[in-house]
C-alpha cells in the first residue's frame, strides 16, 4: 500500500495549522491545511464536525482570546500523519484572565492536507470560556 503522506509533509501541515490559529488566519486553514471534506472530532462531546463547523469554533477562539499561543509542544510524525501534545494559552478578551488548555491532537494527512483531526482534552479546562 502506498503511503499517503510522509513525515516532512505531515510536520509541515502541522506547523501551518498551529501558526494559522495563532495568527487568526482561518482562510489559510480552509485553503491550505484542511482537506475540503476533512472531519474534526472532539472527545469532550463525541461529535464530528465539518471543516466549516470547525472554522466557526476557531473563529470564536480568535474573536474571544488574545495572544493565542501553543506551548509545551511535543509533535511526532506517524505513518498516517502526526500527533501533537500541547498547551494552548491566551488571555480572555472579556476579562484579561489567562487561559490554558492542555490537549492532544491526532491527525491523518493526505496530499499535504489534514483529512481527519481527533482532539482530546479535559473539558474542565474549558469552564473559563463559558
Amino acid at each position: 500500500m502506498e503511503a499517503k503522506t510522509n513525515a516532512q509533509e505531515s510536520l509541515a501541515v502541522a506547523d501551518r495549522l498551529f501558526k494559522s490559529i495563532e495568527h487568526g488566519d482561518l482562510a489559510a486553514i480552509r485553503s491550505s491545511v484542511y482537506a475540503p471534506n476533512a472531519k474534526i472530532w472532539h472527545n469532550n462531546d463525541g461529535l464530528t464536525q465539518t471543516v466549516e463547523q470547525n472554522l466557526a469554533v476557531l473563529g470564536w477562539v480568535v474573536a474571544n482570546i488574545n495572544e493565542v499561543a501553543y506551548t509545551e509542544v511535543r509533535r511526532q510524525p506517524t505513518p498516517t500523519g502526526f500527533v501533537q501534545q500541547h498547551v494552548m494559552r491566551g488571555k480572555l478578551k472579556s476579562s484579561g484572565k489567562e487561559f490554558s488548555l492542555p490537549a492532544c491532537i491526532i491527525c491523518e494527512v493526505e496530499n499535504g492536507r489534514i483529512t481527519r483531526l481527533d482532539e482530546y482534552l479535559d473539558s474542565a479546562h474549558t469552564a473559563a470560556l463559558r
